[in-house]
């Protein structure tokens, strides 16, 4: 049976996910997380997941991907690989995981489907982000058609933040009522920091940039 009360979140422990988390509470009678553990070098992410759904009395599961490390090369899953301070010119940043938001969008709504669920969000945002093309909208809206026809459903993937950048997404959970909570509990940070962050990874200099816009104006 469909249930469009319910919402499952992907949730991974950082801010733009746990914004999405506090997003839904204020528009489903229930909520559902899920959180991927994939090999991440910054894993203390699943642990930040965990404590936020815990102190906001969400269900969280935690599905097993280790073995996406396995099939391509990148800095967030090789410790032997360096994360990439800046962009690079041409082509993705070695932060990129290839396939990730695909396979974790596709783990998402099986779990979605068997309990029920049609309504699946995502943190993804194309206004200000790392250069990752799964993180675009046109990608979002083929997968979610092509989920749709794979298990003959009706998913609605839902991207909250996709045309907000990060100052944006830092006044939204301000007014959301969970500034503090976003700020003091996640994890953003590619080198496992929490909170503020190392402050030299791309995610920390995105995320800071946003956060130091936002208070000053605040």
């Amino acid at each position: 049976m469909k249930n469009k009360s319910e919402a499952l979140v992907v949730i991974s422990g950082g801010q733009d996910s746990t914004t999405c988390l506090l997003w839904a509470l204020k528009r489903y009678e229930k909520v559902t997380t899920i959180s991927f553990d994939y090999g991440q070098r910054h894993k203390l992410e699943l642990e930040c997941a965990a404590e936020i759904c815990k102190e906001l009395g969400v269900e969280n599961t935690v599905v097993n991907l280790s073995s996406l490390n396995e099939l391509a090369p990148n800095s967030l899953t090789r410790s032997d690989m360096k994360v990439d301070e800046d962009a690079p010119e041409t082509g993705t940043p070695n932060t990129f995981v290839e396939g990730r938001n695909m396979v974790f969008l596709t783990y998402a709504a099986i779990f979605a489907k068997t309990h029920g669920i049609t309504d699946i969000i995502t943190g993804v945002s194309e206004s200000d982000f790392s250069g990752y093309p799964d993180c675009r909208d046109i990608f979002i809206k083929s997968l979610n058609t092509t989920l749709n026809l794979a298990m003959d459903y009706d998913f609605d993937v839902i991207t909250p933040l996709m045309w907000i950048d990060k100052e944006q997404t830092w006044e939204l959970a301000d007014k959301l009522g969970g500034f503090d909570l976003v700020r003091e509990k996640t994890l953003t940070c590619y080198n496992g920091i929490k909170g503020d962050g190392c402050g030299n990874c791309p995610a920390c200099k995105l995320r800071k940039r946003g956060l130091d816009r936002y208070l000053s104006r605040r």
